[in-house]
């Protein structure tokens, strides 16, 4: 038998996030200018950092689009785990960077060059005035799924390397300091290569169908168990579908040849204790009656 299912309804701003992706790309193209004309590799590599955000937006927002699309007899799953694929995809672009960084925050700290702090420092302040406004506008739906969560960390990262830029810019500018450029280089560097990683990390596991974090097998298959119908419970399978909707499938193994009537009754408590305590919103649940030899929780090779 096959439960009923919900479904994640938590809509993102739309035109939120195509501002945000405009005025991204327009302080990117202008730190780039700036790092150029400045000499500034720090400010170089915020604007990579903000550029690469910027096609972060544009993605997610064309991504939140396709997701919308319906199911139909070729994706019966739907289009959304499209925002998943784009999230692997942002967080591998971003590592390819952290390390484009790394060799040419070392190379700068070799051969220093001479900076045009001021001008370093004006670009800056613009940038993180800009980051701070994307931030702003997108902090409501940050939540709703991994792809605006990924976009939402890169934004407050690019505002914080703002932040280090413009004090580079002012020991610059004051204090001649100029090894403090690479090094901003490199902190900004091991910061997105951090966030990057767990964005990859959770949308790998969700592309392998691993098992959420949230989910304790065990507990739901002890919990299931304490139903008087249920026998046993065994083959599960739990994993995400997206960051924010979990699946559910597994058989359940009665005590008594149940009439189709009764065994609803079971299917309808064993799903509500589903969704109350797991947060689980799509179920799959085979009965059986004595007719299954393979009863552990994970199934593995051939069986019923």
């Amino acid at each position: 038998m096959e439960g009923h299912h919900n479904h994640d309804h938590s809509e993102i701003n739309e035109k939120n996030l195509l501002f945000a992706t405009i005025l991204n790309f327009t302080i990117a193209f202008a730190e780039i200018i700036g790092g150029l004309l400045s000499n500034s590799l720090a400010l170089l590599s915020d604007a990579l950092h903000n550029l690469s955000d910027a096609i972060a937006l544009l993605i997610a927002y064309v991504a939140h689009k396709i997701g919308k699309r319906k199911s139909n007899l070729r994706k019966t799953f739907g289009y959304k785990r499209i925002e998943i694929i784009v999230a692997l995809f942002n967080a591998v672009v971003l590592i390819a960077i952290s390390f484009v960084l790394f060799y040419e925050a070392i190379h700068r700290f070799f051969e220093p060059a001479p900076i045009k702090g001021e001008l370093m420092l004006i670009v800056a302040s613009i940038g993180f005035l800009a980051n701070l406004i994307s931030v702003f506008i997108l902090k409501k739906d940050s939540h709703k799924n991994l792809n605006m969560k990924a976009a939402y960390l890169h934004l407050l990262g690019d505002t914080l390397s703002s932040v280090a830029v413009i004090v580079g810019g002012i020991l610059i500018v004051f204090y001649k300091i100029y090894w403090v450029d690479p090094l901003i280089t490199f902190l900004i560097g091991i910061y997105i290569l951090k966030e990057s990683y767990v964005i990859l990390k959770q949308a790998a596991n969700i592309l392998m169908q691993s098992t959420p974090d949230s989910i304790d097998l065990i507990d739901i298959k002890s919990e299931i168990e304490k139903i008087p119908e249920v026998q046993n419970i065994h083959h599960v399978h739990a994993w995400n579908l997206t960051d924010t909707n979990i699946h559910f499938e597994s058989h359940v193994d009665l005590k008594s040849d149940l009439k189709v009537s009764d065994a609803q009754k079971v299917r309808d408590e064993i799903e509500h204790l589903l969704a109350s305590k797991y947060q689980i919103n799509h179920f799959t649940i085979q009965f059986e009656y004595g007719c299954c030899d393979d009863k552990e929780l994970i199934k593995n090779g051939k069986g019923c």
